[in-house]
């Protein structure tokens, strides 16, 4: 890692901290001169060097418009390195703490800085990453848990009926929606890819960003029962709005999209399960008990979906 740095002219003191990501591999590096970087190294294979560069493209392209997020640096003169077979590319340190999304001004000012994102995310679509949809999310996922033979034998009628169900719930989501715009999107934006200070939140990692609907980018900012996720969306919305209009009809995706995540999920994991730092983070994963949940939450999920979908106040 030390040598990845040197090749591209920075210098690292030896110390290192290893950040929490099972995806790739993140570092906070020391250098003898000058602050401290992150240095993120590509698992192999998961997306190409043009899929990356859309990816840092997208990122620079806020960073202009003065949106808060963190941009890769071009040490070397570019943002995508290669050392010893290892790709990798260096930001630089942001700190700050996780936003309280209990919070109604968070909330708000969460969802402006959204909007912005997505006002920029809908100038031009993406070539080379791929849409979040039900083929993406949903059945290529199913199909390889099915064709790696993760669920255990006797829960795989049950565990094959609640998906196929899901899968057909979501699909009555999306015809529910009509035809709704796709934009580049953070695509994962969860409570854990944002950093708050007193000056407002940065959005970090946009290592999942792809095409897809633009309330991807909002449910997962939302919890609790239905009445206080109705607040919640009621105020994200009220900042996001100040610059870009939101399509209601996208709420019909909100539990479609859950759903869709939770296959994707439990498919992230088996495809990992070779790497040995997932058996240790999630030793409860392919046990009896895993997939009996994850039957009852695909069925809790197919319920939901059927229910009148979210709406704010």
């Amino acid at each position: 890692m030390l040598d990845a740095l040197e090749a591209v002219g920075l210098s690292g003191d030896g110390r290192m901290i290893a950040l929490n990501s099972y995806e790739n591999r993140v570092y906070q590096v020391y250098l003898e001169d000058g602050p401290p970087v992150v240095v993120k190294f590509y698992r192999p294979g998961r997306w190409s060097d043009a899929q990356i560069g859309e990816e840092h493209a997208f990122v620079a392209a806020l960073a202009e418009r003065e949106i808060p997020v963190v941009a890769a640096l071009g040490p070397g003169g570019r943002t995508l390195n290669e050392h010893a077979g290892f790709r990798f590319a260096v930001y630089p340190r942001r700190g700050g703490r996780t936003p309280e999304l209990d919070d109604a001004e968070t909330l708000e000012w969460m969802g402006r800085f959204i909007g912005r994102i997505h006002a920029v995310g809908a100038t031009k679509p993406f070539a080379c990453r791929p849409r979040l949809d039900v083929e993406t999310f949903g059945v290529e996922p199913r199909d390889w848990l099915l064709a790696h033979g993760f669920v255990p034998p006797d829960l795989l009628a049950a565990w094959t009926s609640a998906v196929e169900l899901a899968l057909a719930g979501v699909r009555r989501c999306y015809e529910r929606a009509g035809d709704v715009r796709t934009l580049r999107l953070h695509g994962d934006c969860h409570a854990g890819n944002v950093l708050w200070t007193d000056d407002g939140p940065h959005f970090v990692d946009f290592d999942d960003s792809r095409s897809g609907p633009a309330v991807q980018d909002l449910w997962m900012l939302l919890s609790g029962e239905r009445a206080s996720m109705t607040r919640q969306l009621s105020d994200v919305l009220a900042g996001y709005e100040d610059f870009v209009e939101f399509d209601r009809r996208e709420l019909a995706l909100v539990e479609a999209l859950r759903t869709l995540r939770l296959v994707h999920y439990c498919a992230w994991i088996a495809r990992r399960w070779d790497d040995p730092a997932f058996p240790a983070a999630f030793p409860w994963f392919n046990t009896q008990r895993y997939w009996q949940d994850r039957v009852l939450e695909l069925k809790e999920q197919i319920a939901l979906m059927d229910e009148a979908p979210l709406g704010p106040v």
